[in-house]
């Protein structure tokens, strides 16, 4: 008996597989492929920076809208909580302040809640020390308060009843000086000569070549200065012109040296006549000669040979202090 073999169907071949088109890398991927940080990184700061986006939204939108203050409060402290807190503090631009300082004053907060931190009062805070003229504060979340400084320079010591202060040039005070340690900067001497810091850089500027020389001044009566050279003459300048006669005593110094040459004060207080003395003369009787001194037209030294009450004059206003 024969037997019928039934065939099945052919085996299937396996179909071809498709080829996967090639994903296009687009410049935003290239370019977070190229920084020196993990993508899980980049996606970490991108997220607190949407969350702190969104809590300074809503704490917007709450202050708008009249919600107590005390929700919004407790908003502020709960983002604190879920990391919204200052934990670093980074200052740049001190060269003098005392950085505990400032790390002082932006951590004296009621709360470290990011959200929390009065920028503006910070800065206000800051602004209070001599050294700051101004600062910047900001945020860099989520846990970050950046602050820079501005600082002031010094320009001149203030000598004022034996205490030595260092001011800058609107005479603003910085910070106390040793006596043994008085940096090499213009010395200013008495009541109120800090307040004449600008004023008295104006007049340094009337005659360059003499500001070298010049190693301290003192603002006499309130009203005008005394100059003391680095060579030990002091010259008294008048209360108004003070720039002017400074310039002519500056060229009567260049036309023929009067600095080092053993004077030991000169006068221009009345600007028409330049009055000079040595040290140990009388001035009443002991005066010097006057081929010793150059006197162009419209100045004068304080001499022998003329009227004896002229001479008594020129030395009264010699020596008086006002």
């Amino acid at each position: 008996m024969s037997r019928t073999i039934k065939r099945g169907p052919p085996p299937k071949r396996p179909a071809a597989r498709r080829k996967q088109p090639l994903r296009k890398v687009g410049m935003f991927e290239r370019a977070v492929a190229a920084l020196p940080v993990s993508e899980e990184t980049i996606r970490k700061a991108a997220t607190w920076t949407i969350t702190g986006g969104g809590i300074a939204v809503a704490l917007a939108a709450l202050t708008w809208i009249g919600i107590p203050g005390m929700i919004g409060t407790a908003i502020a402290e709960g983002a604190g909580q879920a990391g919204f807190r200052v934990e670093q503090i980074e200052v740049t631009g001190l060269k003098r302040m005392d950085r505990m300082s400032v790390y002082a004053v932006a951590l004296d907060q009621q709360s470290r809640a990011m959200p929390l931190v009065d920028l503006e009062a910070v800065r206000q805070k800051l602004l209070r020390y001599g050294w700051i003229a101004d600062a910047h504060v900001s945020r860099r979340l989520p846990d970050t308060l950046l602050i820079d400084i501005v600082e002031r320079s010094p320009a001149a010591v203030w000598q004022d009843n034996g205490q030595l202060t260092l001011i800058d040039k609107d005479g603003v005070l910085l910070e106390p000086v040793k006596p043994e340690a008085i940096p090499d900067l213009p010395l200013v001497i008495g009541p109120g000569a800090d307040r004449q810091e600008a004023g008295y850089q104006a007049l340094l500027a009337a005659a360059p070549a003499l500001k070298p020389r010049v190693k301290a001044a003192t603002w006499i009566g309130n009203r005008r200065w005394d100059l003391t050279f680095d060579s030990g003459e002091t010259l008294a300048l008048p209360e108004d012109g003070a720039p002017a006669a400074l310039l002519k005593f500056a060229e009567l110094d260049g036309a023929r040296p009067l600095l080092g040459r053993g004077w030991m004060r000169f006068d221009m207080r009345d600007p028409s006549k330049l009055v000079a003395r040595k040290p140990g003369a009388s001035m009443a009787h002991d005066v010097p000669d006057p081929s010793e001194i150059a006197a162009p037209a419209g100045t004068q030294t304080d001499t022998g040979a003329g009227n004896t009450g002229d001479r008594h004059a020129a030395d009264a206003h010699t020596g008086a202090e006002g």
